[in-house]
């Protein structure tokens, strides 16, 4: 994204913006760093397990999280 737009392309700057606009903002449905977290865990490259104090993410926030990252194409 920002290398289109350094080259001047603003028009796919502005369209790889907007495609990951989603999944920047599941990244903060809770506090940081839990969703990250998660996220990572459903993508295989950790555990994904949160120590306290922080906790697991609410079932509706991991749904909405999965979502985000299988419309992003991170998951099948």
């Amino acid at each position: 994204m920002v290398g289109a737009y350094l080259e001047g392309d603003v028009k796919k700057a502005r369209q790889l913006h907007y495609k990951m606009l989603p999944l920047v903002k599941a990244m903060f449905y809770e506090t940081s760093p839990i969703p990250v977290k998660t996220a990572m865990g459903m993508l295989g490259i950790c555990e994904g397990t949160i120590r306290l104090p922080l906790c697991e993410m609410e079932e509706s926030n991991i749904r909405k999280l999965e979502k985000a990252l299988r419309d992003y194409g991170l998951l099948k």
